[in-house]
């Protein structure tokens, strides 16, 4: 017996041993169905994975009547590795994967019931956006006014929300009946195509489970526990499918954070986890508050900054470990002084032995990053933008890729359209179009069609066609008796992209051969672990492939960020499941953060401060918040007041810095009168058009007086009390004061 797969010695000590006592009630509750509220870096993952193996343990389940799902193929491969660490061989029969792993999973079971062909394709968003696009054209409809990406997120709304073209009113404004048209042909497209996307996989179960009860009883009979992670980023489709699973003798845990659901604009539903418990009545709450992340001095500005939010089920953060630093704010003068000031800390934490992939730079909007990139190159400090192009987006992967997709499905239209003429053949746009065209008259595939339109074709176009062809036909014959790694090193090789990369000039050429050399090496590593991630035991690529391109499309979208010695640059939704022991937040202005589209509406309010509270609570160790009285932004300059965000962090917790690093008066301290402030301010320079206590007027403020300056020439700054709007910092070269 191979001793690392055998069954290890696991009792209830075993299992709670090391949790906290949440931990422990959590992981051995006797409750029907259990909501855990993980607060952040409380140890959700280890609270998840010890109760299954509790449950195995203390239950008598068989571990493959266990289900857990969560969000990303990462979390998933990470909560199976932790449950093979407890429970051994029997981890490799749990149903453990992402909501869409799944669902595919279980449509590969059910594919003809579901009308599908077996071999079935996975769409990602790109393949997914190269078919609307083309459905656009052929209904001769303006791009300008039917967008393509707009089209694309229209139809995967309604899906997520459950709703097919049958569903939908057709009283709508003029442009939804566009975006209605493309969606039904994309349906048609779709269902004759045998192609499938990321919301259909969701969708498509859940229907199949509405049309045969006797194939959701039988899942339901399957399944005795079913555990879900991060719920509270569930969407609508989402939690219809976890419902109908859970039949009348399924038990559910969901572990997930109100306080952390971020993601509305893409679906999310936050009330899912609000409303677990009149869902499921026989249900019990337990909450995870003890943090193993950050300093009390962290927590407690996170804790009183979530408390303005009212709808949430509340929670209080702490931790047994040090006090720590308090958080401190920077105000910039700019945007640029803003990016220098982080550099500038950034700096001070290398000289005191802080590593570069300690420090994480978190902002609301992608735009921000400019002027901190710049100062960065400027410092000479090694950065990444987390999110940048991932190995299977670039474009000579991708062109490999449809070459291995036709060799499974060669009425795979999206992928034939991008490699017909790569590497050039001689199969120009205006034959595409007579392909397009024949294919749509004669509802056929574009494989189906070419192949027609060729017939006695003659020039270059019809030799290139043969060619194509011939190329296909080839590969696909040697699928039963070659390996996968030894099929694509042949596709790279007999199609020819790799000849035509030699022949182009730059130096990207280099890095895009390099790029199909480790093609092949994932390809190998894949076929190496595919025996414990399937039941596929062939060494053979007619079986392994299909399997390969699944994986792929289900990875699609999914970033692998490297600890590779460099700082780290994202937006604050990107930033979610990460930490750091160094962290600024930068922009918190209000209109930025929280976004002015967010202002008036208290839900969408509160979802900046959710995003807010996950900035926060990123920090491990150091926090810098900062902001910009003036910013360059989106083409605009604007003068701004701090976020209220700032303001609902208590002062005790501040640290608060000008750009001379001296103590700056409380935001929310009330205004001292102006005759006091005149004795606290210095005597302004000769280079001040304004005198003390000058009363002037601003376009846009009003009338206010001078009680203060700092700096000269392009970097002097004048401080006003104004009678409506309070003490303002202003530019002197922008400010356009008159005195009165």
């Amino acid at each position: 017996m191979d001793t690392d797969l055998a069954q290890p010695r696991l009792d209830n000590a075993a299992i709670l041993a090391g949790l906290n006592a949440p931990q422990q009630q959590a992981v051995a509750a006797q409750a029907t169905h259990l909501r855990v509220i993980a607060g952040a870096g409380s140890g959700k993952t280890r609270v998840l994975v010890h109760r299954i193996a509790w449950l195995v343990l203390n239950k008598q389940l068989a571990a493959d009547s266990v289900l857990a799902v969560t969000f990303t193929n990462k979390a998933a491969a990470e909560m199976r590795k932790r449950i093979q660490t407890l429970l051994g061989a029997a981890a490799r029969t749990m149903w453990i994967g992402t909501f869409h792993g799944i669902t595919h999973r279980i449509m590969r079971e059910h594919a003809l019931a579901m009308g599908l062909p077996r071999n079935f394709q996975i769409l990602d968003s790109d393949d997914q956006l190269r078919i609307i696009k083309r459905i656009i054209r052929g209904l001769e409809f303006d791009e300008e006014q039917v967008e393509p990406k707009r089209a694309q997120h229209f139809i995967n709304r309604h899906k997520d929300e459950g709703r097919r073209y049958a569903h939908l009113s057709h009283d709508v404004p003029p442009e939804q009946t566009y975006f209605m048209q493309v969606y039904e042909r994309y349906e048609r497209h779709c269902q004759r195509g045998g192609l499938v996307d990321f919301a259909e996989l969701l969708l498509g179960v859940y229907e199949l489970w509405q049309q045969r009860p006797d194939i959701l009883q039988g899942f339901q009979q399957r399944f005795a526990h079913v555990l879900v992670d991060e719920f509270q980023d569930t969407n609508a489709i989402q939690y219809k499918w976890l419902r109908a699973l859970c039949g009348p003798q399924t038990h559910i845990t969901v572990v997930g954070d109100d306080d952390q659901s971020i993601y509305g604009w893409r679906g999310a539903k936050v009330e899912n986890i609000h409303g677990f418990a009149q869902e499921f009545p026989e249900s019990l709450t337990i909450r995870l508050e003890q943090n193993y992340r950050s300093t009390n001095a962290i927590l407690a500005a996170a804790n009183a900054l979530i408390q303005h939010n009212e709808a949430r089920l509340g929670k209080q953060l702490w931790t047994e470990g040090v006090k720590g630093e308090l958080l401190s704010l920077y105000g910039g003068f700019n945007e640029l002084d803003e990016a220098r000031f982080i550099v500038d800390r950034t700096r001070k934490w290398l000289q005191q032995g802080g590593a570069l992939n300690d420090v994480g730079i978190l902002y609301r909007s992608n735009a921000q990053s400019r002027a901190i990139e710049q100062s960065l190159r400027q410092a000479n400090l090694a950065y990444k933008v987390y999110g940048g192009l991932r190995f299977f987006d670039r474009a000579e992967i991708k062109d490999v890729m449809a070459y291995l997709k036709l060799l499974v499905n060669q009425h795979d239209d999206t992928a034939l359209e991008r490699v017909i003429n790569v590497p050039p053949r001689g199969i120009g746009e205006r034959t595409l179009l007579q392909i397009r065209e024949h294919a749509k008259s004669a509802q056929l595939s574009l494989w189906q069609a070419a192949q027609q339109i060729s017939t006695g074709m003659t020039g270059k176009a019809g030799r290139g066609l043969v060619q194509f062809f011939a190329l296909i036909e080839r590969l696909m014959a040697q699928l039963p008796s070659i390996t996968l790694p030894q099929l694509t090193q042949q596709v790279i090789q007999d199609s020819g992209l790799l000849a035509y990369l030699k022949t182009q000039p730059g130096e990207k050429t280099y890095a895009r051969i390099e790029n199909l050399n480790e093609l092949t090496s994932a390809v190998t590593q894949f076929v190496e672990n595919l025996g414990s991630l399937t039941e596929v035991s062939s060494q053979y690529a007619d079986k392994n492939l299909p399997h390969f391109l699944a994986e792929i499309a289900l990875d699609a979208g999914e970033r692998d960020v490297q600890d590779n010695q460099c700082i780290k640059l994202m937006t604050l939704h990107s930033a979610k499941g990460l930490e750091f022991p160094l962290v600024f937040l930068a922009g918190l202005e209000e209109g930025l953060f929280p976004h002015h589209r967010s202002l008036n509406t208290k839900e969408l309010l509160e979802e900046e401060r959710r995003l807010c509270y996950v900035g926060l609570t990123r920090a491990m160790r150091k926090l810098y918040l900062s902001y910009a009285e003036k910013r360059a932004f989106s083409g605009n300059v604007g003068i701004n007041r701090p976020s209220r965000f700032i303001e609902e962090i208590p002062n005790a917790l501040l640290e608060k810095l000008n750009t001379n690093n001296t103590v700056r008066p409380a935001l929310s301290a009330p205004v001292k009168s102006s005759s006091s402030m005149f004795k606290q301010a210095k005597h302004l320079g000769s280079e001040f058009p304004f005198k003390m206590g000058q009363t002037v007027m601003h376009p846009r403020f009003g009338e206010g007086v001078v009680i203060g300056g700092e700096g000269s020439g392009q970097m002097a700054r004048v401080q006003v009390r104004f009678a409506q709007t309070g003490e303002k910092w202003l530019a002197l070269a922008y400010a356009k004061l008159t005195a009165l």
